[in-house]
Parts: structure tokens; sequence; C-alpha cells
């Protein structure tokens, strides 16, 4: 009897180390032939080493550690279980060439089920693409990659990750669900067209906590079809701001829905909490949209509501946007206004906002043409506690 105990606890210990060993294969890239010397083009290494990790039964890890070069990546889904790639010691750099990657992202995650990122620099050497003629300039749109994008993803959690130098937006969240983004950085320079630091659409249940986001566009945007987004401890600068939209652009846009942006910092940024649309948009919705203990350094425009949205002209003039918005929250928003019109509530004639709630605000512009002014279009916001300046001083 004694042996046969024996033999059944040995018998458990090996399926416990058949099991274990399902759940924690580890598939280095340089077992994938990367040669990790920064000039050599190391994408298929990356590519083979994740197909092992999707094909392999468990929870897999993929690593790794060193410089590398690589083209245009794409990470396939679904696979047979959750894969986490540790690159705390890895610096992935873009090829320069803006046209090597033939309107592609340059890093793509698809349909997938369980992925964490932990660590990484991602350099997307975008100096030659910025340099373009007229590219994201005038309204010219010229198909360039970003740097991370995440297309059909549930489970996504990245952990201080390091996001530099893309050719056009830094990281794009598309039709994902349950996201965790945690201390991420991103530095760029602040004339770098058309590199948003975030950009998420379609998504939902999606969490932004910890970031510092240097870059030339938005620091942070949020398309059609976002539904419950928290932002949470941002500082942005340079950059334009906090923005949800643009807005009514295209036919058939998702609703935007719960939105809460709070405990952020702006600093010399063009814009700070911004909601804008097109106009002469289709019919389109965004209501409980909240933006909360946010301070402001020498802002341009603080508090901006524009649905009159027309970047190098490219709308049709004079035509209201009939993308409704309501239920908006400004709540203690504090800080320094580098214009005159520190808030700005621009709505349509078409459908005008309802439920804007202005609480606890104080902006200040020091300006030798005096003190801080509002202005306000097509709404009528209620007011609590102090609003400096005051809530609607002048309509236009």
């Amino acid at each position: 009897m004694k042996s046969i105990l024996i033999q059944a606890a040995w018998l458990c210990i090996l399926l416990a180390s058949f099991v274990t060993g399902l759940h924690a294969a580890i598939f280095d890239v340089m077992k994938f032939g990367a040669k990790a010397d920064g000039k050599t083009d190391d994408s298929k290494a990356f590519v083979g080493a994740w197909g092992a990790a999707c094909k392999a039964a468990g929870a897999n890890t993929i690593t790794a550690a060193g410089k590398y070069m690589a083209g245009s990546i794409l990470f396939q889904g679904p696979c047979k279980g959750p894969i986490t790639i540790e690159a705390h010691k890895m610096i992935l750099t873009a090829l320069s060439d803006p046209y090597a990657f033939k309107g592609q992202p340059w890093v793509t995650f698809s349909r997938v089920n369980g992925l964490t990122i932990n660590g990484g620099t991602f350099d997307g050497n975008g100096a030659a693409a910025w340099k373009l003629p007229n590219c994201g300039k005038k309204g010219n749109v010229c198909r360039l990659p970003a740097n991370l994008y995440f297309n059909a993803v549930t489970g996504l959690k990245i952990i201080g990750l390091t996001n530099k130098n893309s050719k056009q937006f830094h990281m794009t969240i598309a039709g994902c669900k349950d996201v965790t983004i945690q201390n991420y950085t991103v530095d760029t320079p602040g004339d770098a067209p058309n590199t948003d630091g975030v950009h998420i659409g379609k998504s939902s249940k999606v969490s932004i906590t910890g970031a510092s986001i240097k870059t030339g566009d938005d620091c942070v945007s949020l398309g059609d079809g976002v539904q419950d987004v928290h932002v949470e401890k941002v500082t942005c600068g340079p950059g334009h701001g906090l923005a949800i939209g643009s807005l009514g652009k295209y036919p058939n846009e998702k609703p935007v829905l719960g939105i809460t942006v709070k405990n952020c910092t702006l600093t010399g940024t063009t814009n700070g909490a911004r909601i804008k649309t097109w106009p002469g948009s289709p019919v389109g919705s965004a209501s409980n949209m909240h933006f909360e203990d946010i301070i402001m350094n020498n802002v341009t425009n603080p508090i901006l509501i524009d649905q009159q949205y027309c970047p190098w002209n490219q709308c049709k003039a004079g035509a209201p946007s009939k993308v409704k918005l309501s239920g908006i929250g400004f709540k203690n928003i504090k800080g320094t206004s580098s214009s005159k019109e520190a808030m700005k509530i621009h709505c349509s004639p078409a459908v005008p906002c309802q439920g804007v709630i202005m609480n606890d605000i104080n902006l200040v512009y020091k300006g030798k043409d005096g003190p801080a002014v509002s202005s306000c279009t097509n709404v009528k916001p209620s007011i609590t506690g102090k609003v400096v300046p005051a809530a609607c001083s002048t309509h236009k």
C-alpha cells in the first residue's frame, strides 16, 4: 500500500511538472536568429518567436534584451494561450525609410486574447518622415506607420513601455476590450506632425494610469465608438492636449459613452480639455464625459468644446455639426491660460450641448489686455462653486 502511495505521489509531481512546463515556456528572440546589433533587420526573428509562442499551449513568454532594428512586424493571433513579452532591456528601432512600411503600422498585434507587454523602448526613427513635404500639413494625409497598433486585442496590459519618435501615431488601440496602460512614456519633439501619444477608437473598458507624454499632437485622443475609458495621472506637454474627437468626419460613427479624465497636468500645450466635432457631420452622439482635477500651466485653450473643428478648411463651411454632446462635466480645473479666452464652449446650432456642468474652475490670464474671459454658443451650462472666468461671459 505504501509503495502505491509513493508511486501515486511521484505521478502527481510529474504531472504537475508537465503542466507547469506547458504554462511557463520561454521563447528568446535570439534563438530565432536575431542579431541584436542595431543594424540588421530582426523582424523575422521576432515573428518567429511569436509564432512558436502562439502555437504552444499554455501561458508563454517571449523575451528580448538588447538593441534591435526591425521593419514591419505583425504579431498575428489567435493564439492557444496568453502571451507575455518581457522587454525591460529591449530597445527596438524602426527602419528610417518611411516608404519601407507600405502604409502599414510598424508593430501590429492582431486578434490576441491575453497579451502583456512589460517594459521596452520602441523608437520609430521618424525624423525623416516628419520632413516629408506637406506630410501631415495643410490636410495632407500620408500613409505613415504608427509605432504600435493593437487590433481586436482583449485583455491587454502595457506596463512601463517607452514609445518615441513615431512616424505617425505612437499607439493606436482599435477594436480592443479590457485594456490597461500603466507607467507609459512618450518622448517626441513638439513639432512632429500627427504623432498622437495614444489614440483609442471603437474600444471599451480602457484604463490609462500614469503617463508622461511629450509629442507633436494630442497626448491622448479618443475617437468614435469608445466606451468606459478612464484616463488618470497623465502629464502632457508639449502637445495638443487631451481630446475627445475629432468626431463626425465619417458616416456611421459609433457613439462615445462614459469618459473620465482626471488628475492630469498639462504644460505649454495648445489645448487642454477638448471635445471636437466636424461641421456638416452625419448624426452622432457623445455623452457622459468628465474632466476633473486638472492643472493647466500656460495652456492656450484650457477648456474647449469646438463643434466647428475644421483643420485646413476640409469641411462643409457653415453646415452645423449633428454630433449631439451631452452630460459634460468640467470640475476643479485650475492654472494659467496663455490666451485671454480661457474657456470656449462652442456647440452646434443643430444639436445644442445639453447637461454641461462647470464646477470650481480658476483659470488665470496675465496678459496686458486684461483678465481671462470665456465665450459660449448654443449652450446654457450649470454653474456650481466658483468659476473664473465667469462662464459664458461673452456669447458669440
